[in-house]
Parts: C-alpha cells; structure tokens; sequence
C-alpha cells in the first residue's frame, strides 16, 4: 500500500509540472527592431466646434518604426484625414494642412527598454510618453502614457492611456483655424484636441 501511495503522488507532482507554466523561448521585446502595422492602426482626434459639438475624426494612414534602444517614430499621412465629411476633408488637406507642401506629420519619441525587459505575452505595462510632435516645420512637445500590451512573440500593441491634449497655439496652426471657422460660419472652434492611438507593431 505504501509503494502505492509513493506511486501515485509522483504521478500526481508529474502531472502538475505537465500543466504548470513552461519556460518561454520568446526573445525579449529589447531584442531586434519594430515596424509600425500600419493596416492594424489607428489614431483618433475630437474637434470641438460652436461650444459643445463634439465630432470624432482620423488619420487613416500611418507609418513607424521602433529601435532596440527604444527611438519611436510614427509618421502621420496628413492627406489621409477622414473626418466623414467630403467637402470637410478637402479643407483639412488644402487650407488647414495644405498637404501639397507638408504631406506628414512625425512623432518622435524615447522610451526605457528597460520598461519592456521581459514582458511575457498577454502582459501590459504603462510607460510615460514624452515626445515631439512636428508639423508643418513647427514643433510641440507631446506628454502622456502609453499602455504597452505583447500579444504575440514579435507583437505588440501601444495604446494611449487618456486621451493626448494637442493645442493647435503651440503648433502655430490658430490661422488656419480661423480660416476653417469663418469658411464654416462658426462661432468657434477649440484650438485644443483630444487625440488618441492604437498602433501594432510588428517584429
């Protein structure tokens, strides 16, 4: 009976190692160089108009990269701003943007690899963003924190945290505003937009 016993916890502590976590052969997010996806991305932006109508719009085509020593860098297709409206897109591109001689916008950017040193697969960590936002040969520092999440061996998703406060005053852009409002018949447009992101990169 004693032998038994003996067999059957063995078999018991061999099938709880069966089932417990193995060890991870994945390389480390550090390791190698990172592409934006840019079909799997996606950033968003509010624009507030007359006081309080809220309208939601977007940058449908987006490049990046990330380094090994964590230098981030998205570059913004201005002519691929879709705010629903035909008539309002073109206005966007050629007055507000005027996409003919400024065709993108670049965010760059610095983060720890440390902050990433080993993140299994379907864990997410919260890292700070600060960062330059360039535009029009103008530039604005950009603050905010990034949810990081890995979904696969050489997948991951970045997400903004909140919401990014980006005040067109800084980028020297209230001119164009202006230009916007009074073509629209508005009484205002808030020089100040709530922009958010979800980008996939890529090993």
């Amino acid at each position: 009976m004693l032998n038994l016993a003996r067999t059957a916890i063995a078999a018991s502590l061999l099938t709880l190692a069966a089932c417990g976590p193995a060890a991870s052969d994945d390389p480390a997010l550090t390791e190698g160089a990172w592409a934006l996806d840019s079909e799997a991305s996606r950033l968003n932006y509010a624009t507030i108009k007359a006081g309080d109508v809220v309208e939601m719009n977007a940058f449908e085509t987006l490049t990046g990269s990330v380094s090994a020593d964590g230098s981030a860098t998205v570059e913004i297709d201005l002519a691929s701003v879709s705010t629903g409206i035909d008539i309002r897109d073109e206005r966007m591109r050629d007055i507000f943007f005027v996409v003919a001689d400024n065709p993108t916008a670049t965010v760059t950017a610095e983060f720890d690899p440390a902050a990433f040193e080993g993140l299994a697969i379907g864990r997410s960590t919260q890292v700070p963003l600060n960062g330059t936002l360039s535009i029009k040969g103008v530039e604005a520092p950009v603050e905010g924190q990034v949810k990081v999440t890995r979904t696969g061996p050489d997948s991951v998703l970045a997400e903004s945290a909140q919401p990014i406060l980006v005040n067109a005053t800084d980028l020297e852009l209230t001119e164009g505003i202006a230009t916007l409002q009074q073509i629209a018949g508005l009484d205002s447009i808030s020089p100040t937009v709530p922009v958010s992101f979800t980008l996939t990169f890529a090993r």
